[in-house]
């Protein structure tokens, strides 16, 4: 024997019955306190920053990053030498 009971009702009102506390506002301001601190710290940045932040070396950095990845790569595909 199957039993089906559906129960056709929004988040918020299943939070009520349940008796769970409505933590939208606590998420809100969570959120938006994140958003500002986040375009605070981009607005700093200027391309040439972000790069020199993310490849200290230059392109050297760069060039490296390249090649450890597609030694790795290659590896996946038996290509390389483990």
């Amino acid at each position: 024997m199957k039993v089906r009971i559906d129960i056709d009702c929004t988040p918020e009102e299943a939070r009520a019955f349940l008796g769970l506390p409505d933590v939208r506002p606590i998420q809100d301001a969570v959120m938006a306190k994140m958003k500002d601190e986040m375009m605070r710290h981009l607005a700093g940045m200027d391309p040439e920053t972000m790069f020199r932040t993310w490849f200290p070396n230059g392109v050297k950095g760069l060039e490296e990053l390249q090649q450890r990845f597609w030694t790795e790569f290659s590896k996946g595909f038996g290509g390389g030498k483990t």
